[in-house]
């Protein structure tokens, strides 16, 4: 199959198709990284603009990103290939190459965190956490870091779920599984939420997420937030312009965008409902960083009433929320190797086992090459180990650049009639306008000063 053949595939319904790509936009980034961000950003100011750069230059690019998709209909390198032989300038394939390389390099260390979330289901139910202090907690996480071979067992176990679900195709696993998990995540996360503010501390909850204090945002929290709604959406990962790629001609892509945003929103907020009563409650500190879910939270399991339940659950729910993005990560990648007329099980398995080998290294960092840093002469790389090499690198370089070469391409060089066809806006229309503006101008600005101060450090 050429790159310029267009795919038979299609959703089996725009439920499948929305699900699919909410899916890939809620994952570790919604349940992990937003807690720990807005608690080291003051909360509700840090929410508030969040929300609205979510629905301000989010909803625009996703939209972009499914009109890319559906206007090629291949994969993301396919699709720009065949948008390049329409007229653009060949510079624009390298959406297509950063779209595969970004799935593929964030692959080999989200499925390490992935990891521990299923090894923490074990450790939760089993009881581990009962009546532990802060000091158990640490002991407990560094201890599951300091095992290589059992961090190997659980990393290995998600790779290896993730490949089968994508081997078996759109229909026969990709639909199936996010039509299981992403359910159940959103009844198991509500459950969570509701349990939390029932038994924990509702009110400082609540006035930390909500009341906006203006005092505690500052440059670089906006800059952060701008940076968390683009990652928490997965803009520039790939998995949205392959998604689109399988969208019949009859589907709104603006009433899609907006749901997709709504959802994942959605998703971030209710994480907070869940998590800060009982951080509040056992007098935590809602701003611990990274370690909140995997060192921070067990105390907590530890003590509150329910406790093995509550812990497990959500464990439970932070493992299907990395398994519908990592499947999100894996199509992008299959997907094109399936334009060269490749077979998909074949290749599915190919790039799950080039992810493992590589996520090797990326696991490794925590135990038996935990002082290597082999980049400390970079300024941005410094004290950094091949984990944390990785991770900056992904959601903080290429990501951002691949937003923003999307931002620039839909709005200054893609044919203005494709977009409005795809958009379903007539050109001229307030719609459109309200659409060209956002990507064109304000996505342009904004995610270049996040790419500037995420490479050469905060501009302000």
């Amino acid at each position: 199959m050429s790159d310029t053949a267009v795919k038979k595939v299609t959703w089996t319904s725009r439920s499948a198709f929305l699900m699919a790509s909410v899916g890939c936009a809620v994952g570790l980034g919604n349940l992990w990284r937003f807690p720990y961000v807005v608690g080291e950003n003051g909360g509700g100011a840090f929410v508030l603009v969040y929300v609205a750069f979510v629905f301000i230059l989010g909803v625009p690019l996703i939209m972009s990103e499914l009109a890319i998709g559906r206007a090629g209909k291949l994969s993301a390198v396919g699709t720009m290939t065949k948008l390049v032989k329409l007229g653009h300038n060949p510079f624009w394939k390298s959406i297509g190459w950063i779209s595969i390389l970004v799935p593929l390099c964030g692959l080999t260390y989200y499925s390490v965190v992935a990891g521990w979330s299923l090894e923490y289901i074990f450790k939760a139910l089993s009881g581990q956490f009962s009546g532990v202090d802060a000091a158990g907690s640490g002991a407990i996480f560094q201890e599951a870091q300091d095992n290589w071979m059992v961090l190997t067992f659980w990393f290995s176990l998600f790779i290896f779920c993730t490949v089968l679900i994508i081997s078996k195709g759109i229909k026969g696993g990709l639909e199936p599984a996010v039509k299981f998990m992403l359910p159940a995540l959103f009844l198991i996360l509500i459950f969570l939420a509701v349990y939390a503010m029932t038994t924990g501390n509702a009110q400082r909850a609540v006035e930390f997420l909500i009341s906006p204090d203006f005092s505690k945002l500052t440059p670089k929290a906006i800059i952060e937030a701008l940076g968390q709604a683009l990652f928490s959406l997965a803009i520039g990962v790939g998995g949205l312009i392959t998604y689109g790629a399988y969208l019949p001609d009859n589907v709104s892509l603006p009433r899609s965008a907006v749901f997709i945003a709504v959802a994942d929103t959605t998703v971030a907020l209710l994480a907070g409902f869940a998590i800060f009563p009982i951080v509040f409650e056992y007098g935590l500190t809602p701003g611990e960083g990274p370690g909140l879910i995997f060192a921070t939270l067990p105390i907590a399991f530890g003590q509150m009433p329910g406790g093995i339940i509550f812990g497990t659950l959500f464990f439970i729910l932070l493992s299907f929320a990395a398994f519908t993005s990592s499947i999100g990560m894996l199509e992008p990648i299959v997907a094109w190797f399936e334009d060269k007329g490749m077979s998909r099980p074949k290749m599915a398995w190919a790039a799950g086992l080039f992810a493992w080998f590589v996520g090797m290294f990326m696991l490794l960092s925590f135990n038996l090459l935990s002082g290597f840093e082999p980049l400390n002469f970079i300024g941005i790389f410094e004290g950094k180990n091949l984990f944390g090499i990785m991770d900056y690198t992904v959601a903080n370089v290429l990501l951002p650049i691949n937003a923003l070469l999307i931002a620039v391409f839909c709005g200054w060089a893609f044919s203005r009639d494709m977009v409005s066809k795809q958009l379903g806006f007539t050109l001229g229309s307030r719609d459109f306008k309200l659409w060209e503006i956002s990507t064109k101008y304000i996505a342009t600005f904004a995610i270049s000063i996040v790419v500037y101060s995420m490479i050469f450090g905060n501009p302000f």
